[in-house]
């Protein structure tokens, strides 16, 4: 079962298991992740799952398809390696994936 790291604003970590074929905002609300708020419970509807992965993974994952890259220009101070939570799949080769936490979600 991939693990998947959430660095807060504060630098706390909250390391959880992520179920293979479930996005990365399931994982976290089902873990109970604050900051993950996904007011849209997925549907890449709003930005309420927004993080910025960690410089070492921006690379590793799949490319944002237009719809959430046109979103991530609304959440709380969008940068290089913003994306929606929605929309990364968790997949093996994510495990040990780290994520940072927005000071806030909007």
């Amino acid at each position: 079962m991939p693990r998947l790291t959430f660095i807060h604003p504060d630098g706390s970590r909250r390391i959880v298991d992520a179920t293979v074929g479930k996005s990365v905002m399931e994982a976290a609300r089902a873990n109970d992740v604050r900051g993950i708020r996904a007011e849209c419970g997925g549907e890449c509807a709003c930005s309420t799952c927004h993080c910025y992965v960690d410089t070492s993974w921006i690379g590793r994952l799949p490319p944002a398809k237009d719809d959430e890259a046109g979103l991530v220009e609304f959440a709380w101070e969008p940068k290089v390696g913003s994306r929606l939570t929605c929309q990364l799949l968790v997949t093996e080769a994510l495990d040990g994936l780290i994520l940072h936490l927005p000071e806030r979600q909007l």
